[in-house]
């Protein structure tokens, strides 16, 4: 009955979301895009900006050019730079005080998906200045315009430029949780390859492995548009020609360029047709040890994969098909190990581990009860995970 229950759910969702008023962000792209922002900025009527960002965005001067833009076009700006990885309720609450008491008129998110979802709370928190954060987790329950939302984003993966949802950590209980609505969608979107050279190799993979992981859920799951599969599978094609030469050479701005659209497809991909398990459990590890989204997905992915079994063996074949890895006489079953088994290895190649340390029995079972609560009733995934489905991954994955 439970699983009947979900799918139930998620069937009618499905239907209902077709009458949602989907937003695509306006895009600035390629080369010294980012330097033709403040004037597109200025054409739309806006005037003071909070720039949201962190120290290591900061430090590294990846805002200078753009600073020095809008000063030219004399648009005032006020910077909030202390966002921390998977940004909390403190870090929102924070910026947003900023944003009323300098007055701002819209908000930009410059950074990773860190400080483009610490944008999108603050956002979410303007237009809904009587409601805490903890009463918009889920699904669909800001339904106010925010104010314009821009984002810059400065690694290729997360995909925070074009998805619907803001990823939010409760320091005081440890709870990573997504506040889901259209309206968070951003207005303006920068896709600056230039704004990516200076990643490390190891961000560089673990961010590339989670923009995979988007599209190859988005792509396996249940409530697909012919749209969806189309940005799901341009986005795998994207990574698997891309993500290694951007790896080994960072200054290769071809590679850099088709990531940064491959992480925007794969945001697009799953807006729509949502992530599932693998994301249910990364959320959880974030919440508790702080380990970085994208190095969590990565591990997991090939684990939840190969748990899902039958029901995943048909579109992974068509992925194995799809980048080129597998015979016409292999078989379904085959080629679906083949799409499992070259993730493992690009995992390799690039350093990033096969298990996640530091992970405590004790801590088990309240991950399990999270991951389960956040995956069901509402991601659409292939196969229905239980409780003791849970307990299974996290033994698979601790080390």
């Amino acid at each position: 009955m439970y699983k009947i229950y979900c799918r139930l759910f998620q069937l009618i969702l499905r239907a209902f979301s077709g009458f949602l008023p989907w937003r695509k962000p306006q895009l600035l792209e390629g080369e010294n895009s980012l330097k033709r922002l403040p004037k597109r900025m200025k054409e739309n009527g806006l005037h003071k900006i909070l720039i949201v960002t962190d120290r290591g965005i900061m430090n590294l001067g990846l805002m200078k050019d753009l600073l020095s833009s809008m000063e030219a076009e004399e648009l005032e700006y006020t910077i909030y730079d202390k966002t921390v990885p998977n940004p909390t309720i403190d870090n929102i609450e924070e910026a947003l005080m900023l944003y009323n008491e300098n007055k701002c008129d819209s908000i930009l998110g410059f950074g990773g998906g860190t400080a483009i979802d610490c944008a999108k709370g603050v956002g979410a928190r303007v237009a809904r200045p009587k409601k805490t954060l903890q009463k918009m987790k889920g699904l669909l329950k800001v339904r106010k315009p925010l104010p314009p939302l821009i984002a810059v984003p400065t690694t290729a993966g997360t995909g925070s430029e074009a998805t619907l949802a803001a990823v939010i950590t409760d320091s005081k209980t440890h709870e990573k949780y997504a506040v889901n609505d259209t309206s968070l969608i951003p207005h303006y979107a920068v896709l600056d390859p230039l704004l990516t050279i200076k990643l490390p190799p190891h961000l560089t993979a673990t961010t590339g492995m989670d923009a995979l992981t988007h599209a190859v859920e988005a792509y396996i799951g249940r409530s697909n548009t012919k749209e969806t599969y189309e940005y799901s599978k341009e986005a795998i094609k994207l990574i698997f020609n891309n993500l290694w030469k951007a790896y080994s050479n960072g200054e290769d701005l071809d590679a850099r360029e088709n990531m940064l659209k491959a992480s925007y497809y794969a945001g697009m991909a799953f807006t729509r047709a949502y992530v599932g398990n693998v994301h249910a459990i990364a959320h959880t590890l974030g919440g508790f040890y702080n380990i970085p989204h994208g190095l969590a997905n990565a591990v997991i992915l090939p684990y939840v994969l190969d748990y899902y079994g039958e029901a995943v063996h048909k579109p992974l074949a068509e992925l194995a098909d799809l980048i080129g890895i597998s015979k016409e006489k292999d078989s379904t079953y085959e080629k679906s190990k083949q799409f499992i088994e070259k993730i493992k290895s690009m995992n390799q190649q690039m350093g990033i581990p096969t298990k996640i340390k530091g992970i405590q029995d004790k801590d088990i079972p309240v991950m399990v009860d999270r991951a389960c609560r956040e995956a069901n009733p509402l991601y659409p995934v292939p196969k229905v995970f239980c409780k003791k489905d849970f307990y299974i991954i996290y033994e698979y994955i601790k080390e």
